[in-house]
């Protein structure tokens, strides 16, 4: 985060404070947040905790039903707006009313009405506490909380009590599909893509059930994601059948621990800011070969084609980024919100964000994120995603709403995500490990012959190094930073320190079953 210009930002989220069975929260990134808060305050913007994320809203529906959990997580969260210093609470509730991770309790009559009941009751009491000047902000999916299967038609009373509501419109397609898509297309080809789904159904589904354009702010993703098809692609056509499994994405993409789904596989995302320092685009515009650069007029996004390992890539860049922008605009929007503030590249894609319709002046547009703190998950909605800082783009100026305008971010995207730090986090370093002589066939740039092979360089889990086998060369990797490369099985994992016992464990349980 030092690199980021927080002038640019008029919001940051600090992502995830995560809800116990009991209505407390568990934030493990404590001893950061001092300096967090100062800094993210000190560049103007407002500072808010994002509560729950892709792994973090399995007990919401639980707690909501019972009386002292609720009454809890009430206290809790004006505990932490006083101990941060904070300006408000971000709720990332994926999903009323309907399955998110595989793990979630959901109640699909109750989820939603019982949610209403609970942010009035927030409300009050942040009133009561502290005045009307504190924040209640909510990540959203592309479509209204659903009741009883189906999306609401009249979402209308939660705007009473919510200053606005962050609409995450990205993964709306990925390798969970039949056929490869855009993951954040700004229309849907009504012909061609089997998802319905898109920034402007988005827009259009929420003000059609009630909330008000003036507290809604539409969703951009800095990444992209990656598919393998089965055929060498026509480039006239993003629609074409791909494969299930997920490729390795960027330098920071690796297999991830989710506590419900366990050890999976890699989420084939690629961070802009890695699409440009890896050379897959030697500009913003231009790809480098063998990737060949196509735009798709209905979806408005440009996507990526590798014929040598038959990889689809399809992402966000300035020109799209700039489209959905000024659409937010003319449509009277608060403004437009990103996931996440560290993927981005020499402030390309922030830049273009915030044009917000022309109204954009240096100094003047800032731009609204949501920052994922330090060793902390990211939020996500049906696989995983790696860890990241989401953001949002607000004009400063708008006439739109009449209080600050502000957008949090939180995920709905399939994104790789860790397991949560314990309290006792141990120091990590991402630089590569120093390897013995007995392992010098691991050092980057050295001969392997199992392409595809994933192997830590520190075997103990004492860093976050480790290398990938590809075309016979060991290529030097590494995971996220406050994480740890651990060796499992036959392939890695990247999670926290203290994932060690539980890992190791899991190698002897492995070990003893063969």
């Amino acid at each position: 985060m030092n690199n980021v210009d927080f002038t640019k930002y008029t919001h940051i989220n600090i992502a995830f404070s995560i809800p116990n069975e009991d209505g407390s929260l568990s934030f493990e990134d404590d001893w950061a947040m001092q300096q967090i808060t100062s800094q993210i305050k000190g560049g103007g913007a407002q500072v808010l905790m994002s509560v729950g994320g892709w792994t973090g809203s399995n007990l919401f529906s639980k707690i909501f039903k019972q009386d002292s959990a609720r009454s809890k997580l009430l206290d809790s969260m004006v505990d932490y707006v006083k101990k941060y210093n904070l300006d408000g609470i971000d709720i990332d509730y994926e999903y009323p009313g309907r399955l998110g991770n595989t793990c979630n309790i959901y109640d699909e009559a109750n989820d939603t009405p019982n949610f209403l009941a609970f942010l009035k009751d927030l409300r009050a009491k942040f009133d009561s506490e502290f005045g009307k000047n504190k924040l209640i902000t909510l990540a959203v999916r592309v479509q209204p909380f659903d009741v009883n299967g189906k999306p609401s038609s009249d979402v209308s009373e939660f705007a009473k009590y919510v200053d606005f509501a962050n609409i995450m419109a990205y993964d709306i397609n990925g390798a969970w599909n039949e056929n490869t898509g855009p993951n954040a297309p700004f229309n849907y080809d009504k012909q061609k893509d089997t998802t319905p789904l898109s920034f402007v159904s988005a827009i259009d589904a929420w003000t059609a059930s009630g909330w008000p354009a003036r507290q809604l702010v539409a969703g951009l993703g800095f990444y992209g994601r990656a598919t393998q098809t089965h055929n060498v692609m026509r480039l006239d056509n993003q629609y074409q059948p791909q494969l299930h499994d997920v490729p390795l994405g960027d330098s920071e993409d690796a297999p991830w621990y989710d506590k419900c789904a366990g050890i999976t596989s890699n989420s084939g995302t690629w961070q802009w800011k890695h699409l440009r320092d890896q050379g897959v685009l030697v500009k913003p515009s231009e790809a480098a070969a063998p990737w060949t650069r196509q735009w798709d007029d209905v979806s408005r996004t440009p996507w990526l084609f590798n014929p040598d390992k038959k990889l689809f890539l399809s992402y966000d860049d300035p020109d799209s980024i700039r489209i959905k922008s000024d659409y937010a605009a003319s449509k009277g929007l608060a403004g437009v919100m990103l996931w996440s503030i560290n993927m981005d590249y020499n402030d390309e894609l922030i830049d273009a964000a915030r044009s917000f319709g022309g109204n954009s002046t240096a100094g003047n547009d800032k731009e609204s994120s949501t920052s994922e703190s330090v060793g902390t998950e990211n939020s996500s909605s049906e696989n995983s995603g790696s860890e990241s800082i989401a953001s949002s783009t607000l004009p400063a100026d708008s006439s739109t709403s009449s209080t600050p305008q502000e957008s949090s971010s939180a995920s709905e995207t399939p994104s790789p995500q860790l397991a949560e730090p314990t309290a006792s986090q141990e120091s990590t370093s991402s630089a590569p490990a120093q390897t013995s002589s007995a392992n010098n066939e691991l050092a980057p740039g050295q001969s392997c012959n199992m392409d595809g092979k994933y192997s830590c360089l520190d075997a103990n889990g004492h860093t976050a190094a480790y290398v990938v086998c590809t075309g016979g060369k060991q290529v030097a990797a590494s995971c996220a930073p406050g994480t740890v490369c651990l060796p499992f099985q036959n392939t890695i994992i990247c999670g926290w320190p203290s994932l060690k016992s539980l890992v190791s464990g899991a190698n002897s349980l492995f070990s003893r079953g063969n």
